[in-house]
């Protein structure tokens, strides 16, 4: 088998293991911070921060991490992260007050990367001709784990608690740093070249408009996404779920969405192939903002299981699109260092979404911060739209 195949088969395994080991208990913060730290005011702005707090912290570190990436390689940076994230669920699960819960949290921001790392080294290491199709297969790795995530935490949660779940979430990402050590090799880095400095990167990102723009949608896309992360939960309890039922169903819920990903995603690559990323991206947009309108109709379970289902079928073609536009887009000498920066765009998103829903559902019924975040995706997909257009005439006129 080809090195590069068997890189893709192996991180394929490492992210799905990493992202259950995240999807089992993170998405269950408010829950924890509820019932076991015991708050009881102010929960949605308290989940909002233990949410959104993380994603700062990686933010900030990773173009730090990537420029290291570069030099070194890509697998040091899977170990360092996949350990690290062990210990952090282990330090999770005893934390007593939601302020340790913070402390814990900053920390998981500034020691992660596992995913973002896998995506880099397949970026890196396959290739040309394989690339997007490579990425859209990893797409499914973390949405596979986002089914099984939810469905093992909440049944966890339910019947022995949620710090026997974040220990269980600690041994289920330490195998994916075993996987890593075993698994993964690695060649296309220069140990002997000099590392890059973090501001040279942003020039050279900067005068790339194509990236620039892909950097901006992935930041918008992601802060939608975590907009209603810290939310559905609450919304389940709002729906008449008993508190001790709430995490199995909000994890029936969540693995909705990953469930669909796993259907949709590979087909949406292979559209993609044919027809152009950006139409796909621009499709993806638009069925995800129509599915999160559509969702203030919905106040019944089963109803909102299966229309975040159809959700999953649209937004699928999102992310998949987004990290073949970056491929496109930069010289694979800087692609690993563009994915890092990319990151940084996405941890950027995710930690503003979090923070911005919490303090929305404190004033807003939670069906109207759906039908926000549904207007933000097909704002989004009007703009890309424009800039296609105005890139047309550009080109007529030069013509």
């Amino acid at each position: 088998m080809d090195s590069w195949k068997k890189n893709l088969y192996v991180l394929w395994a490492g992210v799905f293991f990493c992202s259950t080991a995240f999807s089992m208990s993170v998405p269950f913060l408010s829950l924890f911070i509820s019932s076991d730290l015991h708050v009881t005011t102010n929960l949605s702005l308290w989940s909002g921060i233990a949410f959104g707090i993380t994603f700062l912290a990686s933010a900030m570190i990773a173009p730090y991490w990537g420029s290291l990436a570069d030099k070194y390689g890509r697998k040091p940076m899977l170990l360092r992260s996949g350990f690290a994230l062990a210990g952090i669920y282990v330090l999770t699960a005893l934390v007593q007050n939601p302020y340790q819960l913070i402390a814990v949290r900053i920390l998981s921001g500034l020691l992660a990367g596992y995913v973002p790392a896998a995506i880099a080294l397949v970026g890196t290491n396959t290739p040309e001709k394989h690339v997007g199709h490579a990425l859209g297969i990893m797409a499914t790795a973390s949405a596979a784990g986002s089914i099984i995530g939810p469905m093992i935490g909440g049944t966890m949660s339910r019947f022995f608690g949620y710090r026997e779940t974040f220990f269980l979430s600690a041994i289920v990402v330490l195998i994916s740093a075993l996987i890593a050590l075993i698994g993964i090799k690695e060649e296309k880095f220069d140990r002997n070249r000099s590392r890059s400095h973090v501001l040279d990167d942003l020039k050279q990102a900067a005068s790339n408009r194509p990236l620039m723009n892909q950097f901006m949608t992935v930041l918008i896309v992601s802060g939608s996404v975590m907009i209603l992360e810290p939310l559905l939960t609450l919304y389940v309890l709002d729906m008449g779920i008993t508190h001790g039922d709430a995490s199995f169903s909000s994890g029936i819920i969540f693995s909705a969405v990953g469930i669909a990903t796993v259907i949709a995603a590979p087909q949406w690559g292979k559209l993609g192939a044919k027809y152009g990323y950006r139409k796909i991206l621009m499709i993806g947009l638009i069925g995800g903002g129509i599915g999160n309108l559509l969702q203030i109709f919905f106040h019944h379970i089963v109803g909102f299981g299966i229309l975040r289902f159809v959700y999953g079928l649209f937004f699928a073609a999102v992310y998949p699109a987004l990290n073949a536009l970056i491929v496109q887009a930069t010289t694979p000498d800087f692609r690993g260092r563009a994915f890092s920066l990319n990151q940084s765009a996405n941890q950027l998103g995710t930690m503003a979404g979090p923070m911005i829903g919490g303090a929305l559902g404190g004033w807003l019924p939670i069906p109207y911060v759906f039908v926000l975040n549904g207007l933000l995706l097909l704002m989004t997909a009007l703009t890309i739209r424009l800039q296609d257009r105005k890139q047309q005439q550009a080109v007529k006129k030069l013509a």
